[in-house]
């Protein structure tokens, strides 16, 4: 394989945005019924118009979803208009915190977004052990890859029941910095809430004014090191999920290199918030989901596919490691695989041509920075 062709194949897989396009109801699968889908799969940027509310020009839902207080709701997000579990839910580093929000309406359906919200779940930043830089670390976004594109949170035990609109949000900081650049990537869902709790949150916020671009959590440099991170938007309501990103802590990929953060045994679910995480699945949109067990294997063999059909894979690792042989130019061989920089893989291709020429091998430099081609 040339350099050039890998460069290209890089450069698409930076742009890779997402939108989140179904629901999940205690494991049931309740398709895009009543999701407002967007049109386009790119992220919202400006913090001055209405687009932070539920993206711009959202489609009708079909309806609303009916969920009891205390239910487990999963959100999925996908690149595509598909339910592939062989391509990254948001591909490109696109890492960052995953939130939800809620607001009280009296008809979802002619809800506009405009309304009062409050934080129900986040699931942000967790330090990587060794790590010298925000994008090794573990993010709500690596979670949602890792686990087929879903994170799942409780909707709230105490909650009054009616009519809400879930306003879900994943926040991409690789082109982040001082001066803003975060990219956000947002969906409304149409719910009814049933039960006989009493709680109205007053701790609400509207869009967009929730945000500055040069706020906390948005207006910094993910590509430096961090030793803490304040999610964006208002504190989590007590009631609320808050979930620990986790990645390679409840499951192992198949045929990747072993990482200290990983055990074998490890069947833990990508969000603390319930039992049961839906797996990442090409199956038909009707089927139900298996345990956080499954999920986790299910999302290795995907992961697996994926990988063989690659020249070249580099996972997320935990924490750098101060050596490292030069990576295998193919995915046949699982245990070769490394972790790499682009750089440092396309300097490892350039060595290679020059090899089948000189019969000269070099070793590619390592860093602690890891991509997935």
């Amino acid at each position: 394989m040339k350099t050039a062709a890998v460069v290209a194949g890089l450069a698409a897989a930076a742009n890779a945005h997402a939108t989140w396009q179904y629901l999940w109801r205690n494991g049931e699968d309740l398709g895009s019924t009543c999701v407002r889908k967007v049109p386009s799969n790119s992220p919202v940027e400006d913090y001055t118009g209405t687009a932070l509310q539920c993206n711009v020009n959202p489609a009708d839902a079909e309806g609303n979803c009916e969920f009891a207080a205390g239910d487990t709701v999963t959100i999925e997000m996908h690149q595509h208009d598909t339910r592939s579990s062989t391509e990254e839910a948001i591909g490109g580093a696109h890492w960052g915190p995953v939130l939800a929000y809620m607001a009280s309406v009296e008809d979802a359906a002619a809800a506009t977004g405009a309304e009062d919200f409050f934080k129900v779940y986040q699931n942000t930043w967790a330090k990587a052990p060794g790590s010298t830089q925000g994008d090794n670390d573990f993010w709500g976004t690596k979670d949602m890859n890792y686990n087929g594109g879903k994170l799942d949170f409780k909707v709230p035990a105490d909650l009054a029941p009616g009519d809400y609109l879930l306003r879900a949000e994943a926040i991409a900081l690789h082109a982040a910095s001082a001066s803003g650049g975060a990219q956000h990537y947002v969906a409304c869902y149409q719910l009814t809430v049933t039960g006989s709790g009493s709680l109205k949150p007053t701790d609400t916020v509207t869009f967009p004014s929730a945000y500055n671009k040069t706020g906390p959590g948005l207006g910094f440099s993910i590509h430096a090191p961090l030793d803490s991170y304040p999610a964006p938007g208002p504190a989590l309501i007590e009631s609320g999920t808050e979930s620990t990103p986790q990645l390679l802590t409840f499951g192992t990929i198949e045929s990747a290199p072993a990482a200290s953060a990983a055990p074998s045994t490890a069947t833990k679910p990508a969000s603390s918030a319930a039992s049961a995480t839906p797996v990442a699945s090409s199956a038909p949109a009707s089927s139900a989901p298996a345990s956080s067990s499954a999920a986790a294997q299910t999302s290795a063999a995907a992961q697996t596919s994926a990988a063989a059909s690659a020249t070249a894979t580099a996972v997320a690792e935990p924490a750098p490691s101060s050596s490292a042989a030069a990576p295998s130019a193919t995915a046949s061989s699982p245990a070769a695989e490394q972790k790499y920089t682009i750089a440092e893989f396309i300097a490892f291709l350039e060595e290679a041509d020059a090899a089948d020429s000189s019969a000269t091998s070099r070793k590619a430099r390592r860093h602690a920075r890891a991509f997935r081609v």
